[in-house]
């Protein structure tokens, strides 16, 4: 079985989550659930459901978290040198070819993937695109609202 790539920035996000995950939220939820007891009946207890929903969700997130961060391979992308080819951890700038928008991308692994952040999973169908192209290069990818066309104008990595 091969470990999951993820770089060394989304495996510090990644243990600061974990880490307010058992240190605050944790300790929160369990003072919830004991202060929703304390209003007696359980069975129609909204704020002792409520917590103990939440408390699922957060220990689930915890062993996620312990689990992933325990298997995977965590790549210092600073100390890559691959020049300006595109490989796992690159921030690529890419500018459509049809539209003349530019968008701004890092690849990473598929555990730290936030398109919120302009993290692409390196499974991504873009991602896959880009892998071992150069900058100055174009590339065409199924989106999916249709076909893509981008143009590699900045390849850099920190």
């Amino acid at each position: 079985m091969s470990r999951p790539p993820v770089t060394k920035t989304g495996s510090e996000r990644l243990r600061a989550e974990l880490e307010k995950l058992k240190s605050v939220d944790r300790p929160r939820i369990i003072a919830a659930i004991a202060e929703a007891r304390a209003h007696g009946d359980l069975k129609e207890n909204a704020e002792y459901h409520a917590a103990r929903e939440l408390q699922s969700f957060t220990e689930g997130r915890i062993a996620q978290l312990e689990a992933l961060l325990s298997n995977a391979e965590v790549i210092d992308v600073a100390k890559l040198n691959p020049g300006k080819r595109v490989v796992f951890g690159a921030i690529v700038n890419l500018e459509d070819e049809d539209s003349g928008a530019a968008v701004t991308y890092q690849i990473v692994g598929d555990l730290e993937a936030d398109i919120k952040l302009s993290l692409i999973a390196v499974s991504s169908p873009i991602a896959r695109a880009l892998i071992g192209k150069h900058e100055g290069d174009s590339l065409e990818f199924t989106a999916p609202n249709g076909v893509k066309h981008y143009e590699i104008t900045g390849v850099r990595y920190e």
